[in-house]
């Protein structure tokens, strides 16, 4: 009988641990599904650490808003409320310390810094790693970094999708094609 109940609960552990990661996998791929996708122009990568493992980091021009509110801790989390400008790119159309009932899609952030000075707050946007086949990761890395520094007006931006609160980055993109298949047409 004390058999029947160890297979038992190793069955009930075995589905637990299939459920988790099937259930992260689901709410990712819905939130491209049904999300809305937002372009967030990227700005260089720091050459010192360019690369870490099987990724590629990425910096966002979308980084700071002025507001009036100057009671902010770094690592507090900010509500950023998102629009599109008149090219298609993200920008910031508001922030606040709790969910604002606007009928705007938003994600939640890490507060960086806030320059009492000129009243901007600097934040983290949640998606700043983009993985990548390991053998293509720093191909692409260097692909991303050369074309922010070499072409005007910035033709490099990452491709996010927004849903209730959460963020998927989808791919990165440079001169309207996917990093997969630029680094492919590099090679």
């Amino acid at each position: 009988m004390k058999t029947i109940h160890i297979f038992i609960l190793f069955i009930v552990v075995a589905m637990a641990q299939l459920f988790v990661p099937a259930q992260m996998i689901f709410n990712k791929e819905s939130i491209i599904k049904s999300g809305v996708a937002y372009k967030f122009k990227t700005q260089p990568v720091d050459p010192s650490d360019p690369f870490r493992g099987k990724y590629i980091i990425l910096n966002y021009e979308l980084n700071a808003f002025v507001t009036n509110d100057s009671v902010w801790e770094r690592h507090d989390k900010v509500y950023v409320y998102l629009e599109t400008d008149s090219l298609g790119f993200a920008k910031v159309n508001d922030i606040s310390k709790r969910p604002l009932k606007l009928a705007k899609d938003h994600i939640i952030a890490d507060v960086n810094w806030y320059n009492s000075n000129d009243k901007k707050l600097n934040f983290n946007l949640p998606f700043n790693r983009y993985y990548m086949e390991e053998t293509k990761a720093y191909d692409a890395e260097v692909a991303v970094r050369q074309n922010e520094r070499d072409s005007l007006p910035n033709t490099t931006y990452a491709l996010v999708y927004v849903k209730d609160g959460e963020a998927v980055l989808n791919d990165v993109v440079i001169n309207e094609i996917s990093i997969k298949d630029y680094v492919e047409k590099d090679d």
